[in-house]
């Protein structure tokens, strides 16, 4: 049974994930001419102050749901890359220390050597799905929401330093 797509309706236009500032770029203007960019001098910037922005980052930087996410990644990056680095010198090991036990043939002309360098790229492969996984599950949903939390934070920031820009020019 074929999944359905969902309806097009649904589909969120202010998501965080879609980059608003790369869009236009580029692209023409029906003239044939890239979209002019343009130039603000910062004495005319009514957007929020860098160190607002600066301070919603270490915010979230410090909050316990950001110290979470990196928990995790940590508890499998770093297991996993002792664990790969010792499996890959132990195969350099094998092939530099101990030859006669790397050219013994395991069937017809395949050896040993053959068999472990072949496992060398099943595990890269293998501990790649196994990041993903592991990411998917516990903590692309964690790192989303936070992403979400900066988005409205920022936007938050925007608008209430437009709304008093335009308060400052009446």
């Amino acid at each position: 049974m074929a999944k359905r797509l969902p309806d097009s309706s649904a589909v969120r236009l202010d998501d965080p994930w879609y980059d608003a500032l790369a869009t236009g770029w580029g692209e023409t203007a029906g003239s044939g001419g890239g979209v002019p960019v343009p130039v603000v001098s910062p004495g005319e910037r009514a957007g929020p102050s860098p160190d607002a922005a600066a301070d919603i980052y270490l915010e979230v930087q410090r909050s316990a749901a950001f110290q979470e996410v990196r928990r995790s990644y940590r508890r499998f990056a770093v297991p996993a890359v002792i664990a790969f680095l010792v499996w890959y010198l132990a195969y350099v090991v094998a092939a530099t220390a101990l030859p006669g036990l790397m050219a013994r043939p395991v069937a017809g002309a395949v050896n040993v050597a053959m068999l472990a360098g072949l496992a060398q790229f099943l595990t890269t492969f293998l501990l790649t799905w196994a990041y993903t996984h592991h990411a998917r599950l516990r903590r692309d949903s964690a790192a989303l929401d936070l992403r979400w939390t900066v988005f409205e934070q920022q936007r938050s920031l925007q608008t209430d330093a437009y709304d008093s820009a335009a308060e400052a020019e009446r």
